[in-house]
């Protein structure tokens, strides 16, 4: 493809985006695309650092609202290019980044061209690096980069929700939890101590762990606590002396980090733990006028977001923030991720409605 043309509907858009393969670590065509399309668009500030591009306007509204998607993916899995189907009478499109989350950029970008006079100003953000570690993330290297460009009132990031409004999310971290033995010949295994063994205990507290929910600002959040990894063993014939859970932990907003990690290294407690991740959570602030303005403007309720996403990075810089955009979560990364086509015409027209 060679130019990316925003005057087509946020559907054939998505359906466009989503046949430039972008998985995180080759975003810069997609990018290139996208930033070449803004150029024609004079009432639009264009920035880009790295493969993140930033659109603005600049009009001295009273205030901004930053609006944001990232353009990565996870590997593709023959499931490119896209294809319109039908389902019971619905229309789909199917394929890699469809949900997860190129039809929320589809609309925002159409929404950032043609939106020349909003009721605010409006930082539009495209990044990077999403799907990965998070100390490659667009959004972060911005934040250090040019602070000056993650100021605004409200942020809104068009990861997949059904269509809902979600605030905040919950937090979450990795640990790895170890136990030590000693190696021996398995043909004498009383001559050693077995460290995968002495893992048991970490698994049975695990299996016996109730899931808290936690009620912030009138949203209720599930807390889970998970094996994700277990890795031990030297060779066939070897007791082993050292085995490693991987645990993850999603925590309810309501803790901070330190908080978190308190009650990590207390439930394992007599065990070696090590965090190896970090990513704190973002209360909704749903109070917060523009929210509510917004709320009001799209007609939904606020649900609570279970999983992680960039919006803690907003609220971590005091930006109340939501995520809202098409498509179903539980798709998000599936080998058959799809997006109602009918939800991206929603959420298309609910922004315009509350921007204009």
């Amino acid at each position: 493809m060679s130019t990316l043309d925003l005057t087509v509907s946020s559907v054939h858009l998505t359906q466009a985006i989503c046949d430039v393969p972008s998985v995180s670590g080759d975003e810069k065509p997609l990018a290139d695309l996208i930033e070449q399309a803004l150029a024609d668009y004079p009432h639009l500030e264009v920035i880009r650092d790295g493969d993140l591009i930033v659109a603005r306007t600049n009009l001295g509204r009273e205030r901004r609202v930053i609006i944001a998607g990232h353009i990565d993916t996870v590997p593709i899995n023959n499931n490119l290019p896209t294809q319109l189907r039908t389902i019971d009478g619905d229309e789909y499109i199917w394929g890699r980044g469809t949900v997860d989350m190129k039809a929320g950029v589809a609309v925002q970008l159409k929404l950032a061209a043609e939106l020349t006079a909003p009721a605010v100003d409006i930082t539009w953000l495209w990044y990077d690096h999403e799907e990965v570690d998070s100390s490659l993330n667009g959004l972060g290297r911005l934040a250090r980069n040019r602070p000056d460009l993650m100021v605004g009132d409200f942020a809104i990031l068009g990861e997949p929700s059904n269509g809902a409004v979600e605030g905040g999310c919950n937090g979450t971290l990795r640990a790895v939890v170890r136990t030590h033995g000693v190696r021996a010949h398995s043909a004498r295994a009383w001559m050693g101590k077995n460290a995968i063994h002495a893992a048991a205990p970490i698994l049975a507290r695990l299996n016996e762990y109730t899931p808290r929910d936690a009620e912030v600002e009138g949203l209720v959040y599930r807390e889970g606590l998970n094996a994700v990894a277990i890795t031990g063993g030297v060779a066939g014939n070897v007791i082993p002396d050292l085995c490693e859970v991987e645990v993850n932990f999603r925590f309810a907003p309501d803790r901070s980090l330190e908080a978190a990690q308190q009650y990590v290294s207390d439930f394992f407690d007599s065990f070696e733990v090590e965090f190896t991740d970090l990513a704190a959570g973002a209360r909704p602030g749903l109070d917060a006028p523009l929210a509510q303005e917004f709320l009001a403007a799209v007609g939904a309720a606020a649900k609570p977001k279970y999983g992680w996403t960039d919006v803690a990075r907003f609220s971590a810089a005091g930006i109340p923030a939501v995520n809202y955009g098409p498509g179903d979560p539980s798709l998000a990364h599936h080998d058959e991720e799809r997006v109602e086509v009918a939800q991206i015409e929603a959420v298309e027209t609910a922004l315009r409605a509350w921007l204009a």
